[in-house]
């Protein structure tokens, strides 16, 4: 588990966690768009601070009540969200964070909280309320084994741009091993819903391959629900290391990641400036993916004389037997230095597939390499991607 075995596969790249994958261009950039229409996107959200980009107040919230209502992902996207995939009903809390007061919601009752698990909500007033978190919130592995956090729509868990947020890895012996299968186990169960992330940022953690500069996740099973992630960072360089908002590895039977009604905003990465991820399904509903951009240089296996990185310039995806289903969400304004603007996906093996319904992905300039027909999005895989009443340009 702690160290990488790579082989040679068709020219490509291959590895063991913590890294793998390749990205050796298959065609090059060609801007035809695929037939169908998709909604139209939401506005982009003003600049500033990221704690008022995202619509939730600043570090010092008024005693008055908000009046700005809590927004995420795209509201004209109409994919079926299934059971599994939708929010935990937190109406009978395990434990709550604060006791009416924005000053009771600390970093320190953050950090408690989900070491503990279980159903976790916040009570820290009417008015929105940013933490700005002094230490990562980390899961304990035999706890739960369901972890959920649910800011009510009005909480930013902020990492200060100095640290990462939230950590859930079941291959940590520090935060305890439970079975005799790290990488392939049920539980812990985390789901993040009507929160925003802003400001995490792990760069130097290169622990797991590093990445995941608001949220890492190895094993287990996550979902993300009504939630935003705004200016997360991690590492600029590196061939495999990705993920400033999520990095997630080990999923339980390669079950998927649900993102659901989300928004990722102004992410900086060597790779997967919004969501990176090895070996990992991903099944993406109604969300928004905008301004994040990809800044490594040398792509995968690195260029001679390059450190790699700069692909994925919203989502990254890379491993062997994997799916991914993009629905109802824009994706638009991303860059890539290197390969896939908007999406790089590459299954070593060749197996993995890739279906985007009912979107609209545009302005997605991957800088280096894309496949062509497919604008903003690098592909390798058991067969063309599949486009279904969707457009890209």
């Amino acid at each position: 588990m702690k160290s990488a075995v790579v082989l040679l596969v068709l020219g490509v790249a291959t590895a063991t966690l913590p890294a793998c994958g390749g990205d050796q261009p298959a065609g090059s950039r060609a801007p035809v768009a695929a037939t169908g229409t998709a909604a139209a996107p939401t506005p982009p959200p003003p600049t500033g601070d990221p704690s008022a980009r995202a619509g939730l107040g600043s570090a010092r919230p008024s005693a008055a009540p908000s009046t700005v209502a809590f927004r995420a992902g795209n509201p004209d996207g109409h994919a079926a969200v299934p059971a599994e995939a939708r929010a935990v009903d937190t109406s009978r809390p395990t434990r709550t964070v604060g006791t009416g007061t924005p000053a009771s919601c600390t970093s320190e009752a953050v950090v408690k909280a989900v070491a503990a698990g279980g159903i976790i909500t916040f009570d820290c007033g009417p008015a929105p309320v940013t933490i700005r978190m002094k230490a990562t919130a980390k899961v304990v592995n035999s706890h739960g084994p369901r972890i959920v956090l649910d800011g009510g729509g009005k909480v930013t868990l902020s990492g200060d741009g100095q640290r990462r947020i939230l950590y859930q890895n079941t291959c940590d012996q520090a935060q305890g091993w439970t079975t005799s299968h790290c990488q392939n186990q049920d539980h812990p169960q985390l789901t993040v819903q009507n929160l925003t992330f802003a400001a995490g940022n792990s760069t130097g953690d290169r622990t797991e391959g590093g990445g995941g500069g608001a949220v890492f996740v190895r094993g287990g099973r996550l979902k993300v629900v009504n939630t935003r992630f705004v200016d997360n960072r991690c590492d600029r360089t590196g061939q495999d290391l990705g993920g400033a908002a999520l990095r997630v590895l080990s999923q339980y039977e390669n079950k998927p990641v649900y993102v659901v009604n989300s928004s990722f905003t102004g992410g900086v990465c060597a790779n997967g400036a919004a969501t990176s991820s090895i070996g990992v399904s991903w099944t993406v509903l109604n969300s928004v993916f905008r301004d994040n951009r990809a800044v490594g240089s040398g792509a995968n296996p690195a260029r001679s004389g390059t450190p790699g990185g700069g692909s994925g310039g919203a989502i990254y995806c890379d491993g062997n037997e994997f799916t991914v289903r993009v629905a109802g969400t824009i994706i638009e304004n991303n860059t890539a230095n290197e390969g896939g603007g908007a999406i790089f996906f590459v299954s070593n093996n060749r197996t993995g597939t890739l279906r985007v319904e009912a979107s609209t992905l545009r302005r997605n300039p991957s800088r280096g390499f894309e496949t062509k027909g497919y604008p903003g999005i690098f592909f390798l895989g058991a067969h063309p991607p599949t486009v279904v009443s969707s457009r890209l340009s």
